[in-house]
């Protein structure tokens, strides 16, 4: 116990930690300190009780892809009679009702498609920049480009130069899923491996174009490996300094070939937030997914070092085709937030801050955040001899 004291006033006094000290932490560490050395981190690199949120749209240009990933719902692979193409006036016609509703960024998603190289991605986002220039494009992820690069019989580096140029704003963390070897090629074993989705991330950031850092976890992983995964980003960070952000999710079983259940209990989840605020001094934000784990999660999360929830999406195909069906209307998160005694705000891309709902008189008291803290806690059964 005097150890993991010892580690967790060190991470919270803005000490780097290990990856052996994260695992101690995440195993053992009590939940309620742990919580509190994480939200300290959240108050030093945020500077504030400000929480954010996103106005997006996820536009799917096709669903066919040959890379077959085990935990997938979403896919169908080439000549399925239920695989399609979007044309681009239909991505089009989406973007602009998402630009209508106050959308101010785009995530162009699809499979892995034989016939997508290069140059369907240059006309697809320069298309897009040209009619709404107001949307960021935070789209694909290392594994598109890997596979257009392959298509087009070019290199990476000359891919990203290519999409960067016609359009494409930031590289979405897409793919990740786990990178340390045995889990990834568990449920991907199609996919690049995790080494290599990390270079081609690297070399994105050295050509200009930063991006977020994902992680699925609950696919039989082991705690190990976890925190094995938070490691190897955090190696590219300390190099490059282009991940902006952090954002875990759990698995969803349903319509897929992995099936099974989600072998990562809400503690987990939460427990992970908590720890990987305090790992990842070198990565500014961190947020949740309420998407997948729900809404009492993600608010317990507020609490966990977490500074922002995320997108009010006004589509999203990909991980609710796998089971997630939590959704939240912008009133409901606001709410969410306040009640969390959090202040909410919408950001862009890039986390500067578009607005901010100050309402001091519905800023919620002590007692109603203490209460309400309480009834989470129980929701979600936390006890402190089980946390």
């Amino acid at each position: 116990m005097a150890e993991i004291d010892e580690v967790l006033t060190h991470a919270a006094d803005g000490g780097r930690i290990s990856a052996e000290e994260a695992e101690l932490l995440y195993t053992e560490a009590p939940f309620h300190p742990l919580a509190e050395a994480a939200d300290t981190v959240r108050r030093r690199l945020v500077g504030d009780n400000i929480v954010t949120y996103l106005i997006d749209r996820n536009v799917n240009y096709t669903n066919v892809c040959v890379t077959a990933c085990k935990f997938c719902a979403f896919y169908r692979a080439p000549k399925h009679e239920e695989g399609w193409e979007h044309s681009l006036e239909e991505v089009l016609r989406r973007c602009g009702e998402a630009a209508d509703l106050g959308a101010t960024q785009v995530m162009l998603q699809g499979g892995h498609h034989p016939d997508y190289g290069v140059d369907y991605y240059e006309r697809l986002f320069s298309a897009v920049k040209g009619e709404y220039p107001e949307l960021t494009i935070h789209s694909i992820g290392p594994s598109e480009i890997a596979h257009m690069a392959t298509v087009s019989d070019v290199s990476v580096e000359e891919a990203v130069r290519r999409i960067k140029a016609a359009g494409l704003d930031s590289i979405a963390g897409a793919g990740a899923e786990m990178l340390p070897e045995r889990p990834r090629t568990a449920i991907a074993p199609l996919k690049e491996s995790g080494e290599r989705w990390l270079e081609i991330m690297e070399t994105a950031h050295n050509l200009g174009l930063e991006s977020t850092a994902t992680m699925m976890m609950g696919t039989g992983e082991t705690a190990h490996e976890r925190i094995e995964h938070l490691r190897m980003i955090r190696d590219v960070q300390d190099r490059t300094g282009g991940f902006r952000s952090f954002i875990p999710w759990t698995y969803q079983p349903e319509n897929n070939h992995l099936k099974g259940r989600t072998q990562a209990t809400p503690m987990e989840y939460l427990r992970l937030l908590a720890v990987a605020r305090l790992f990842f001094h070198n990565v500014r934000h961190l947020q949740s997914s309420w998407l997948t784990t729900g809404k009492a999660a993600g608010q317990l999360s507020l609490h966990l070092g977490v500074d922002d929830l995320g997108s009010i999406m006004l589509e999203e195909n990909v991980i609710s085709s796998a089971g997630a069906r939590n959704s939240s209307r912008l009133s409901e998160l606001v709410e969410l937030i306040r009640t969390a005694d959090r202040i909410p705000a919408q950001r862009n891309t890039v986390y500067e801050r578009l607005a901010v709902h100050w309402d001091p008189e519905d800023d919620p008291t002590d007692d109603r955040v203490r209460s309400h803290y309480s009834t989470i806690v129980k929701e979600l059964q936390v006890t402190p001899e089980s946390a």
